[in-house]
């Protein structure tokens, strides 16, 4: 298994843009510099009406197939 951490600090009005189907995909770069892309749709759990902003962990298989999404911690608000 591996696992890729990083934050998120996406508002509502970015985040409408994915809802909508405009943008389908999200592309991160983890704390160890990896740069992951998974669905848009992962996030919807995690959506807030502050948007979706903390800090996650993505968890793939040894094939790096999508295996789960958590919340590990909150963003700090602004």
């Amino acid at each position: 298994m591996s696992v890729v951490r990083f934050r998120l600090d996406i508002s509502p009005e970015s985040y409408l843009a994915y809802y909508q189907g405009v943008a389908r995909s999200v592309v991160v770069t983890g704390r160890d510099g990896r740069r992951v892309q998974f669905p848009a749709d992962r996030l919807r759990p995690f959506v807030t009406h502050d948007g979706v902003r903390g800090e996650f962990e993505l968890e793939f298989d040894g094939n790096n197939k999508f295996v789960a999404m958590r919340r590990v911690g909150d963003a700090p608000r602004p």
